[in-house]
């Protein structure tokens, strides 16, 4: 399972509501709020770029998936459709509804590609994928000097 953003938020408020009992204290609790810190870091470049990049990827799997439907067939299309219709819902629960709608057909289409022996889609498909991963990662801070 990989959290939404409003899950790992609720997460942080929770830990910091809830009070500790006194046996936690110290370096435990030191760390605990070290990775509260940590996960509002990355939350919040999340929520700073999450929007665009998941428009973007809808965007390109969509374009791929209805180019690749003259070569592999009208499923790749319609798996586009689909995920067009439900992205009009631009919540980050939107889009990530539709962006698996899309990666599914993307896996299939790749797989066709694999059967196909077609190395031109394949290394554009393993392109999309790079593209992907990049606008989606996160920067961890440098550590601190000890």
């Amino acid at each position: 399972m990989t959290p939404a953003l409003p899950d790992i938020l609720r997460g942080n408020f929770l830990s910091l509501a809830i009070p500790a009992p006194v046996e936690s204290q110290g370096e435990f609790m030191t760390g605990r709020v070290g990775v509260i810190a940590l996960l509002s870091l990355l939350a919040a470049q999340e929520a700073e770029r999450g929007t665009t990049a998941r428009i973007w990827e809808n965007a390109a799997i969509g374009a791929m998936l209805a180019e690749a439907a003259d070569a592999y067939g009208p499923q790749y299309a319609e798996v586009a459709e689909v995920a067009a219709i439900e992205a009009v819902d631009l919540s980050l629960e939107g889009l990530d509804r539709a962006n698996a709608a899309l990666r599914r057909g993307l896996i299939a289409l790749q797989e066709a590609v694999e059967s196909a022996g077609d190395t031109a889609r394949w290394k554009a498909i393993n392109g999309l994928y790079a593209e992907m991963a990049e606008r989606r990662k996160l920067e961890l801070p440098p550590l601190p000097a000890r």
